[in-house]
């Protein structure tokens, strides 16, 4: 079932970045060290920005700049074109941000399922029919078709993951930003949920992945890596890696193919184990273990 974007605009919102950072500071109290440091990030339709960092790095602060929970210190937030600090844009700017937190039963309210995906619907006095087919729909998408009468605390933890990601995702946002919305799934769901995530940005919608997999930063048109509130990296995924960004921020581990083929090297040699580009996916990978084969035969 494909799901229907329905993107927010209004004026000047096709040529304005889907969102923009300007020398964003913030902390949380006055006598606190910033939580974030001269940020500076500009995301368009059609995009993914991944952000990653270690635990304190300023992931989540930033999700809640991105869409007006939390207005800057220093700097400006702009959504569309929009000022997050603006009182009077507050309700458009959430319209056009969906936030996904990183435990889904921070934002489930709803009753039954059905309830909680229709729950935002029914404050924007969505006429009901279309009610009904936008939470049809996008329960479908998202695999919980035949749980419309389930009570939320009755599903599995992935599943409540999934329940959320509807709930945002049936406001048909112009921005999403998902804080870890893989972290209780597996394997399948995740691919589920980051494919997806694909197919929204394909239809025009920006997007910001915050996530501590960096299998996942791949999936992004550019990476942010943040450290202690300040911006550490930003560029191409692929470049980080390259370089010697894994070692500087000491926090983030490689992409499970990497690590393998690193621990392969320590094992065999660099002699045997060898790459000209690191091999950050499966594809990669295998490709690296044929030539060790290759080389022992």
């Amino acid at each position: 079932m494909v799901l229907q974007s329905g993107l927010n605009t209004g004026a000047g919102a096709e040529t304005a970045p889907a969102l923009s950072f300007e020398g964003v500071g913030f902390r949380y109290a006055e006598a606190d060290p910033l939580a974030l440091e001269g940020l500076d990030l500009e995301i368009n339709a059609g995009e993914i920005l991944a952000v990653a960092g270690g635990n304190g790095s300023g992931k989540s602060t930033l999700a809640r700049l991105a869409n007006g929970l939390l207005v800057p210190g220093e700097g400006q937030v702009c959504v569309q074109g929009l000022s997050t600090a603006d009182p009077s844009l507050r309700f458009d700017i959430h319209s056009r941000v969906g936030l996904l937190f990183q435990n889904p039963e921070d934002q489930i309210v709803g009753a039954s399922v059905e309830d909680d995906v229709a729950f935002g619907l029914e404050n924007l006095s969505v006429p009901r029919e279309e009610m009904r087919i936008r939470v049809a729909e996008v329960l479908g998408v998202v695999g919980l078709e035949g749980e419309e009468r389930t009570e939320p605390h009755l599903l599995s933890g992935g599943q409540m993951q999934r329940l959320a990601l509807a709930s945002v995702l049936v406001m048909r946002p112009a921005l999403l930003v998902l804080d870890e919305p893989t972290s209780m799934l597996d394997s399948r769901g995740r691919q589920d949920i980051l494919g997806f995530l694909r197919h929204l940005v394909a239809e025009g919608m920006g997007a910001v992945l915050i996530t501590q997999r960096m299998e996942e930063v791949l999936e992004a048109d550019s990476l942010l890596v943040l450290q202690e509130g300040r911006p550490v990296f930003r560029g191409r995924p692929r470049e980080f890696f390259l370089g010697d960004g894994l070692e500087k921020v000491g926090s983030l581990l490689p992409p499970p193919p990497l690590a393998v083929a690193e621990e392969l090297r320590e094992i065999l040699g660099s002699d045997l184990v060898r790459w000209d580009s690191p091999p950050l996916t499966e594809g990669e990978l295998e490709t690296v273990v044929r030539r060790v084969v290759e080389g022992v035969g």
